[in-house]
């Protein structure tokens, strides 16, 4: 049995990360991030780090980590207010349009009659509801969040309300706030791999995929 089958044996739900697992999104709001602070070139590359070191993460923490540690300014709610805007303007049309994660459609399609599938993303709720809707994906998953929820807030809450144990659920991630999410609550996990990320999964030693395309299969069998 491969380390992938062993990831599905005997596990009760799947929760995916959106951007970068279902939808090639991740790439979107990395140039967004650049974008909306392109009029501060000389923190582009500090803007770019923490980004990558926080992908999956609210865009408000990174707003607030760019106000206050780089312009070294409070941090207020009309900032948030403003650079949420600007934001979703610059990456909601892009995300709508951007193709799905290779075998992501098709892995959805494989779970829908054997195992439930979830969202755990830090994509603003209203936000990632609407791109949801817009995608057809509402019915692939049993249920869909975002922020201000945490990842390990919708992880406990999940395996709270449905009584699973974490071993019970695997968390799909491509960034390290995933696997971090998973390892505070206790759940399995398997990593997208990116060219950004791929170096700190392989230091951590984690079961990774390029794709998707590898579960439809392993879907079928651990489920037959």
């Amino acid at each position: 049995m491969t380390e992938l089958e062993q990831l599905f044996c005997g596990l009760r739900a799947v929760v995916f990360d959106f951007d970068g697992v279902i939808l090639e999104s991740g790439n979107i709001k990395t140039e967004a991030f650049l974008e909306l602070f392109a009029d501060w070139p000389e923190h582009q590359e500090a803007v770019l780090a923490f980004h990558l070191a926080n992908l999956g993460v609210s865009r408000y923490v990174k707003f607030r980590y760019v106000v206050e540690a780089l312009w070294q300014r409070p941090y207020t709610p009309q900032d948030e207010a403003a650079l949420g805007a600007a934001f979703e303007g610059l990456v909601l049309e892009k995300v709508l349009r951007c193709p799905f994660v290779p075998g992501a459609a098709e892995t959805l399609a494989a779970l829908a009659d054997r195992l439930p599938a979830f969202v755990a993303s830090g994509t603003p709720q209203t936000e990632l509801d609407l791109i949801v809707n817009e995608r057809g994906l509402r019915s692939s998953f049993r249920e869909v969040w975002g922020t201000p929820c945490t990842k390990p807030e919708i992880l406990r809450d999940i395996l709270q309300r449905h009584g699973w144990q974490p071993d019970d659920v695997l968390m799909v991630g491509d960034g390290l706030s995933d696997y971090q999410a998973a390892q505070a609550v206790g759940t399995r996990f398997l990593a997208r791999l990116t060219p950004e990320q791929e170096a700190e999964w392989l230091k951590l030693g984690v079961v990774g995929v390029a794709d998707l395309l590898e579960l439809v299969e392993v879907v079928v069998g651990a489920r037959s």
